[in-house]
């Protein structure tokens, strides 16, 4: 009963919203980052972000909205009456700007579902040398703070979004006492070791709030200050740090947060796609990974790691041709119909060697990375790469992440022995 309701309900939306969607392609929102608003006269009803304005404001008024979005979503579009929208430089600083945004408007149908308490925040405690964490709502106090940011919905965005941030500006957090050391070798920490180095950290902290304030401009302002009166003491050591701090927050490499922010919808349900990527630190620990798109989604379940054997040094090409050698002495484990290799044409070459030594034909893509590790072009079938840009970049992302995660976690118990 309740399926027939809802569906009269989703024919009624469908009719009334007809010159919505006429409408719309009028308006010309722009295919950038940024924060969307639904409005209903002035009053904001809601507010998302997003990775592609343009395409996330059309998919409200798709047929499926109801299956996708559930009747509280149907329901303020139904209601809405106007669209209005934000860009911003990076995915990253939409996340920040849209929570900024909720916490000034408390839009109705932004809190109509959960509670404050449920969500996350960034909080900078008080502390002589202060450190940044993260806390659930129930447990804020204020009096324990001196800068708290948020609510933030997705707890699993905020935590990549820590992760973009924190070699841009190393901060202290919880772990820093045990794993300081550790930290400090992968630079996620900042060097407190010496007065002008705690100096450092708290101008760093100061500009880490102006971030979360969504005020990257001053930031840049701050920072170009600060590398010029380097440059003048002859200190260029330190004006070299600074402009690495510039550079990145001007290419920002928020590749994981577009990739989670998009809702892949696969052609064909049963396409499976398997990405590799391997890491290491000038040769030592090295491990490479699989990870798997299936049936429209991340199958995290089949991601396999590979711990490398029979390589030594920086032989990326040498420990790819093992984990694919590996994988594929695998039989039971299902084919798929293309993979993502990062790299150039040494790793295209390599994958499709071992390939058409063992028997399966899969056709083969490649990721090439900029200086910052941030996508610059995908090789390969140019059917493939246009029909599946967005897999692409999805597999190769978790790929990725999670080659780094291992790598770490290696390390570090390398590191504890």
């Amino acid at each position: 009963m309740r399926k027939v309701i809802l569906e009269n309900i989703l024919k009624k939306f469908c009719a009334d919203n007809f010159m919505k969607k006429t409408d719309l392609q009028k308006l010309n929102i722009p295919d950038k980052p940024g924060v969307y608003f639904f409005l209903k006269g002035k009053e904001i009803l809601y507010i998302g972000k997003a990775t592609s304005l343009g395409d996330r404001v059309k998919s409200y008024f798709d047929k499926d909205l109801i299956e996708t979005r559930g009747p509280i979503v149907l329901d303020m579009v139904f209601k809405a009456d106007k669209i209005k929208w934000q860009t911003a430089d990076s995915m990253l600083e939409a996340l920040i700007l849209e929570a900024e945004l909720i916490k000034k408007h408390q839009p109705k149908y932004n809190t109509k579902e959960k509670s404050d308490k449920s969500f996350n925040y960034v909080c900078i405690t008080k502390e002589k040398l202060p450190k940044v964490i993260i806390v659930r709502g129930k447990n804020v106090k204020h009096q324990m703070f001196n800068k708290i940011f948020g609510p933030y919905t997705n707890s699993s965005q905020l935590k990549e979004a820590m992760k973009i941030i924190r070699p841009i500006f190393p901060f202290l957090d919880e772990k820093s006492k045990n794993y300081y050391k550790f930290y400090k070798q992968v630079d996620l920490v900042p060097d407190i070791s010496s007065t002008n180095g705690i100096k450092k950290y708290k101008n760093d902290i100061k500009n880490l709030e102006l971030f979360f304030e969504g005020k990257k401009k001053r930031i840049l302002e701050n920072l170009q200050k600060e590398m010029k009166k380097y440059a003048k003491q002859r200190e260029f050591e330190k004006a070299g740090e600074v402009k690495r701090q510039i550079f990145a927050l001007q290419h920002i490499n928020d590749v994981a947060l577009i990739t989670s922010d998009t809702k892949i919808s696969l052609p064909i349900s049963s396409l499976r796609i398997e990405a590799y990527d391997i890491a290491h630190m000038s040769g030592k620990n090295i491990v490479g990974v699989m990870t798997v798109i299936e049936n429209r989604e991340v199958a995290k379940h089949q991601y396999r790691k590979f711990k490398i054997k029979t390589q030594s040094g920086t032989n990326d090409t040498g420990a790819l041709k093992e984990v694919l050698e590996r994988r594929l002495a695998h039989p039971e484990w299902p084919f798929p119909a293309f993979i993502v290799v990062d790299g150039g044409i040494a790793q295209i070459n390599t994958a499709k060697a071992i390939l058409a030594k063992m028997g399966p034909k899969i056709d083969v893509i490649s990721v090439l990375k900029d200086e910052r590790h941030k996508p610059k072009n995908i090789i390969g079938d140019k059917n493939i790469v246009s029909k599946y840009k967005r897999e692409i970049l999805l597999i190769n992302s978790e790929a990725h992440r999670f080659a780094i995660n291992y790598h770490k976690n290696m390390r570090t118990k390398n590191f504890l022995k």
